[in-house]
């Protein structure tokens, strides 16, 4: 009986002695997966292709980006002034682009990035935005050297949710604020025309660690201020189904025009990247891919009709009479197209493609600099109810010595059809200088364009752009 009673222990032992072990090797319950943690998403257009953090810390994760270039316009404008970009800003010069210092904070469910910019695209966007002149103060100036600036909780709900309130990159039009994050340097009109920043409040929920449905309430497109009272609202849906694919859907809807409460502005933009070919590895060819943008908008009221009414004459001293009873068209349809091509273990890239931009209404596209400047006597008509037409191609070479450095030389050529592009005369003064070149006793330039001057604007532009572009 004794020993009976022994084996019985013993067997007891045994089992107990098992599962223990199981349940030592059974993983540890894991929480939601991170959004597109799954996969290698790294040869997206607009997405950073770092796989690691150079640096990071437990409470902050710093970022320095150097964007360099030198662009040289066939133009040749005397002032070496560059017309309807926000990429490139000076002809036959190098250029400090865009310098950013700054990062990403984050204490348990607090979260905040600030990211400082310098460079010339901290004086070339924000003269985008008019909205800076409503009311007193200087919104420009106190909002140029902040590209992102923002703070934030994050929900252990779902897949995750963050809730962000400031300035942020809008990403609509496909095409990364930060050159780093672009297959191509010179954006088509589709990008350079949509906004590069938001400000106000963004929720971004992850109902899946493949899907993410962002939400804004914003001041309005690309502003720092608001036109109106009404603020303006949108949303962005990025859906990753598999490594290999991306669709991006965003639309938007406010009303952004100065004096006009009543003119409502909606805009569509959708996006599809797709990866036909991968192979890493190879010292060949290594990876193909490709990303279509369309984009449809348009305004309404107050004078204005979508996909209807007159469209004026091209001429500034001629606007279209746009009244209620005879509304002027205003709307807004562009395309974007590129593929591009890897070699050599991903080392080296080129890429193809270009896009069109048709804008009946001009109320999107980028004014010229200078005298070239709408109000001016002789310059780019702005008047509701003219009509823009533009067309572009763009070819690339790109090497990536290591994750942090892109070197490339690209060819970009735009034509529109009206004359819009900063010729030889260029659009700022007869020899160049803003205000005529003829100096005081001090040696400073006094006197401005004689009477009579006008820029000279020409349809097309074809430029080389030569880039280093670094991130830490």
């Amino acid at each position: 009986m004794r020993e009976f009673e022994r084996q019985l222990a013993d067997m007891r032992a045994q089992l107990a002695a098992v599962k223990a072990t199981q349940v030592a090797s059974e993983p540890e319950p894991s929480g939601p997966g991170e959004p597109y943690a799954w996969g290698d998403f790294t040869w997206l257009n607009g997405g950073s292709r770092k796989t690691h953090n150079t640096i990071d810390t437990k409470y902050f994760t710093p970022q320095f980006d150097v964007d360099l270039n030198y662009t040289y316009s066939f133009n040749q404008p005397i002032d070496h002034t560059i017309v309807g970009s926000t990429a490139t800003f000076r002809s036959n010069e190098l250029n400090l682009s865009f310098l950013g210092v700054g990062g990403d904070f984050h204490v348990g469910h607090a979260r905040g990035r600030l990211f400082f910019q310098f460079g010339e695209r901290a004086v070339g966007i924000p003269r985008n935005d008019v909205s800076a002149n409503h009311g007193g103060y200087d919104l420009s100036t106190a909002m140029r050297y902040l590209s992102e600036a923002y703070v934030g909780w994050h929900f252990n709900k779902l897949h995750g949710i963050n809730v962000d309130v400031g300035e942020f990159f809008s990403y609509v039009g496909l095409f990364s604020y930060l050159q780093y994050e672009n297959w191509g340097y010179q954006a088509s009109f589709t990008s350079d025309n949509t906004p590069w920043f938001f400000n106000g409040m963004r929720m971004q929920i992850f109902p899946s660690d493949k899907l993410k449905v962002e939400l804004w309430l914003i001041n309005g497109w690309q502003t720092y201020g608001k036109f109106n009272e009404l603020p303006g609202v949108g949303f962005q849906i990025d859906y990753r189904p598999r490594e290999w694919m991306k669709l991006v859907l965003s639309a938007y809807v406010g009303t952004d025009t100065q004096d006009a409460p009543g003119r409502v502005r909606f805009h569509t933009d959708d996006s599809l990247l797709i990866r036909y070919y991968n192979k890493p590895s190879s010292k060949g060819l290594s990876r193909i891919a490709s990303s279509l943008t369309v984009d449809i908008g348009f305004e309404q009221g107050d004078g204005v009709s979508a996909f209807s009414g007159t469209t004026g004459q091209n001429d500034i001293h001629n606007p279209a009479k746009c009244t209620t009873s005879s509304p002027c068209e205003q709307d807004f349809q562009s395309a974007m197209l590129y593929y591009n091509f890897w070699f050599y273990q991903n080392k080296f890239s080129f890429l193809l493609g270009g896009g069109f931009m048709r804008n009946p209404g001009r109320y999107l596209v980028l004014m010229p600099t200078g005298m070239a400047s709408p109000g001016q006597p002789n310059g780019f008509s702005g008047n509701t109810g003219t009509s823009f037409f533009g067309w572009d191609t763009s070819q690339n070479i790109s090497w990536y010595p290591s994750e942090s450095i892109t070197v490339r030389l690209e060819n970009s050529f735009h034509h529109s059809n009206d004359p819009y592009y900063a010729g030889h005369g260029g659009v700022t003064g007869p020899d160049g200088y803003k205000c005529g070149g003829l100096y005081s006793p001090d040696n400073s330039i006094s006197s401005c364009a004689p009477t009579g001057w006008k820029p000279d604007l020409v349809k097309d532009e074809d430029k080389l752009i030569l880039a280093l572009i670094f991130r830490l």
